[in-house]
């Protein structure tokens, strides 16, 4: 009997030693240990009794804990997780303000540089322009017979920029001083050496003011400009052609449509020193020009004239979103007088084609 009895306090022990292990209870293997000291069978059993009952709680309590999911700890905002709401995690946007086609023109902004040289008008090179009717009236008492044969065909390019002076801290007054150069290029004349025909030379100096006024069917009065504009072509004699005015802008947009309305006065000069007495005639007294953006594209739409000798002029061009790298397609279209001082009072059609930087509302191309 004492032989049968004695491997078992061994094998269980090993059994209970092993389930020790699995269930990470190190210490209950101890208790088993000193039981196997123990020379009194009775009193040895008992202890393995003993030891058994102990481990079972912990074997228990470890698989409960195996058993049982991560769960992330309560909040104390008092606020519903999505998990709790049973609803999709909300996401976190905001909508860009809204932009300002004249506000950007003009640093209009607050946060804007407060000195900064700008694009102005269209920066083009029309590689080709046809007019219909080219002016060779102005040349002839300069040249002999036959040598004035303009093409009707020809280049043109314009440059154009102004820089702020000074502003307020709220950007809201300013300080302009701009300029403006176009010229008319015969390139391909080879019978005349490829002349320039006609340069202009624009320089100004402007007050800014933003109103910021709603004036109702989501139109803002964004621009005020008061400014002095000389305008000349630069020659003596029976080619020189220039005047000098006062000119007010107003500036209005809505969404992505601005309109520009510009009334001018004219600064009278001496009769013996005026090129062109009568350039109100044609010119008028101001003009009107519509700006609408779609998409990348810019279409514009300026008209002019003088209501009492029926005599003015309308230009439409279309600036394309950027071809090669910052180069946009531009096509521009004229009829009537002016299309150049030296064309105040002369009539064509012209038409050309080529490329541009910018339209009339321009980005800003450095900053101090």
């Amino acid at each position: 009997m004492g032989h049968f009895l004695a491997p078992r306090p061994r094998t269980l022990l090993a059994i209970l030693a092993s389930i020790a292990a699995l269930t990470g209870a190190p210490a209950q293997a101890a208790d088993f240990t000193a039981c196997a000291a123990i020379a009194d069978d009775q009193g040895r059993l008992a202890c393995y009794d003993r030891a058994a009952a102990s481990a079972t709680p912990v074997a228990a309590r470890a698989g409960t804990a195996k058993s049982q999911p991560m769960t992330a700890p309560p909040t104390t905002t008092g606020t519903p997780t999505p998990a709790e709401s049973g609803s999709a995690p909300a996401v976190a946007t905001s909508s860009p303000p809204a932009t300002s086609l004249l506000g950007t023109a003009w640093a209009l902004s607050p946060d804007s540089a407060r000195y900064g040289i700008n694009l102005y008008r269209p920066n083009y090179l029309l590689f080709a322009r046809y007019s219909d009717n080219p002016n060779e009236h102005p040349f002839t008492p300069l040249f002999p017979p036959g040598y004035v044969e303009f093409d009707q065909v020809e280049a043109r390019f314009q440059l154009s920029f102004k820089f702020r002076l000074w502003a307020t801290e709220d950007r809201r007054f300013g300080v302009w001083a701009a300029y403006t150069q176009q010229n008319q290029w015969q390139v391909y004349n080879k019978a005349m050496s490829s002349p320039f025909r006609e340069t202009n030379y624009e320089p100004e100096a402007m007050l800014t003011y933003n109103p910021d006024l709603a004036l109702g069917a989501g139109f803002h009065w964004r621009l005020f400009n008061l400014g002095l504009n000389h305008q000349s072509n630069g020659r003596t004699d029976a080619l020189s052609r220039s005047w000098n005015r006062v000119i007010a802008s107003f500036g209005f947009e809505t969404d992505n449509f601005v309109l520009l309305v510009r009334p001018w006065y004219r600064i009278g000069e001496e009769e013996t020193e005026d090129d062109n007495p009568d350039i109100e005639d044609y010119l008028g007294y101001g003009d009107i020009t519509g700006i609408y953006k779609w998409r990348g594209h810019s279409f514009t739409l300026m008209g002019r004239g003088n209501p009492g000798t029926g005599k003015g002029a309308a230009q439409i061009a279309w600036t394309t979103p950027p071809l090669l790298g910052p180069l946009r397609g531009y096509i521009q279209a004229f009829t009537g007088y002016g299309d150049s001082m030296i064309d105040y009072n002369w009539s064509q059609n012209a038409i050309g084609i080529g490329v541009s930087l910018n339209d009339l509302l321009d980005q800003p191309i450095e900053r101090f």
